[in-house]
C-alpha cells in the first residue's frame, strides 16, 4: 500500500515537471517606450546695444574775422572812456594774439551778463556781483582778478594800506555837506543815489548796511534812485540833486573819474560818512566750455598787457586797473557765502 503511494507521489512529481517544461516560456517585460526627449531649443542671449559715447560738446572758440571774440565791459564809469579805452585793449590784443576782438559797452550790468549767457560775447569785464550772478545763472569762468592801489579816505580803516596793489576795495557813504547827513540813520526820509541794482559797491552791499541798521530802502524809508554809474552818483550829490549817495572809495579823486577837473571843490562840498567792508576786485572772465588752449592764450595775453606800458595806461583808463592776476575759479566763494548770510543768495537772483 505504501508502495503505491510513492509510485503515485512520483508520478504527480514527474507529472508537474514535464507540464512546467512544455509551458511557453513567459514574455520579458518591455521597458515602457519613452519618446526621445527633444533638446531644448537655445534661445539666444538678449544682446545689450553698445553704451553711445557720450557727446562731446564742442568748445567755443572765437577769434576769425568771421567770429570775432567778443569782449562786454559793465558801464561803471563813463561809456566814452570805457568804449576808448576798451577799443585798444582789443587791438592790442590782437597784435598781441593774431586773433580779433571785438567790444560792446552793456545799457546796464545785467546786459553785460546776458550778452554773456547768450554767448553774444564770449570775454567779460564784470564787476563783483555780476560775477556771482552770471555764475549762479550761466556757470561762467572767471580768470582773471583786478588789482589796484588801494585807495582810501578819512574814513578808512586800512589807511597803512594805502597805495598798496590789492584784489579788494571799499565802497563809501556820501552826502552833501549841507544836508546834516552823519550817520547811516539820518539817511531816512532823505533821497538817496544808489549805482544800478548789480552794482556791487553801488547798491548790493550798502544795501544789506542799510538794512542792518534800520534803513529799508525798498520800503520806502528814503527816496531811491538809481544813477546808472559811480561818477554820475558823485555828480548828483554834488548838484544837490541826491542828499547821498553809495561809490566804490574814492570816486571824487578818482583819476578815471576825473570829477575834480569839473567839479574842483567836489572834496568840500560831498563829504564821506561811512565805508563798507572789504569787497573782492572785479576781473576778467570767460563764457562756460571755452576753448582751453585758446583761454590759456588770451590769458596770457591780458597778462602780458597789464605789464606792458601802454597796456597799463589802457587798463588804468578803463577802470582805474593797476594789474591783473590770474585766479582760481573759488576766488568769489567765500564773499558769496558772506552775501548769502546776509540774505542775498545769487542762485535766488536769477531767473
Amino acid at each position: 500500500m505504501r508502495s503505491k503511494l510513492l509510485m503515485l507521489m512520483s508520478i504527480a512529481v514527474v507529472a508537474v515537471m514535464v507540464l512546467a517544461a512544455c509551458a511557453p516560456a513567459a514574455a520579458p517585460t518591455e521597458a515602457p517606450v519613452v519618446p526621445p526627449t527633444e533638446a531644448p531649443t537655445e534661445v539666444p542671449p538678449t544682446e545689450v546695444p553698445p553704451t553711445p559715447e557720450p557727446t562731446a560738446i564742442p568748445y567755443v572758440t572765437c577769434g576769425t574775422a568771421d567770429n570775432p571774440c567778443v569782449i562786454t565791459f559793465v558801464p561803471s564809469g563813463d561809456t566814452g572812456k570805457i568804449t576808448l579805452a576798451g577799443q585798444g585793449i582789443a587791438d592790442w590784443l590782437t597784435q598781441e594774439t593774431g586773433l580779433t576782438f571785438q567790444i560792446e559797452v552793456g545799457t546796464s550790468f545785467a546786459a553785460s551778463i546776458e550778452a554773456m549767457g547768450a554767448q553774444k560775447a564770449q570775454i567779460g569785464f564784470l564787476n563783483t556781483f555780476s560775477v556771482l550772478l552770471a555764475e549762479a545763472k550761466y556757470g561762467i569762468d572767471p580768470a582773471l582778478a583786478t588789482v589796484r592801489k588801494l585807495a582810501v579816505n578819512d574814513m578808512s580803516p586800512d589807511k597803512d594800506l594805502a597805495g598798496t596793489m590789492q584784489p579788494y576795495y571799499r565802497g563809501q557813504f556820501i552826502a552833501g555837506v549841507d544836508t546834516g547827513i552823519k550817520t547811516l540813520a539820518d539817511l531816512k526820509g532823505k533821497t538817496f543815489c544808489f549805482v544800478d541794482p548789480n552794482s556791487t559797491s553801488g547798491y548790493i552791499v550798502p544795501n544789506i548796511i542799510l538794512k542792518a541798521n534800520g534803513v529799508d530802502a525798498e520800503a520806502g524809508d528814503l527816496t531811491a534812485t538809481n544813477a546808472g554809474s559811480h561818477p554820475n552818483v558823485g555828480i548828483a550829490v554834488y548838484k544837490g540833486d541826491c542828499d547821498a549817495g553809495v561809490t566804490y572809495i574814492d570816486v571824487r579823486t578818482d583819476a578815471s573819474a576825473d570829477l575834480q577837473t569839473t567839479y574842483p571843490d567836489i572834496m568840500e562840498k560831498v563829504v564821506v560818512f561811512y565805508d563798507t567792508d572789504p569787497i573782492p576786485n572785479d576781473g576778467i572772465q570767460f563764457v562756460p566750455n571755452f576753448d582751453p588752449d585758446l583761454r590759456a592764450k588770451i590769458v596770457a595775453a591780458f597778462l602780458k598787457l597789464s605789464e606792458d606800458e601802454t597796456g597799463k595806461t589802457l587798463l588804468k583808463d578803463l577802470y582805474n586797473i593797476n594789474g591783473l592776476v590770474e585766479i582760481q575759479p573759488d576766488f568769489y566763494d567765500q564773499f558769496a557765502a558772506t552775501m548769502k548770510a546776509a540774505g542775498v543768495d545769487p542762485a535766488t537772483l536769477v531767473k
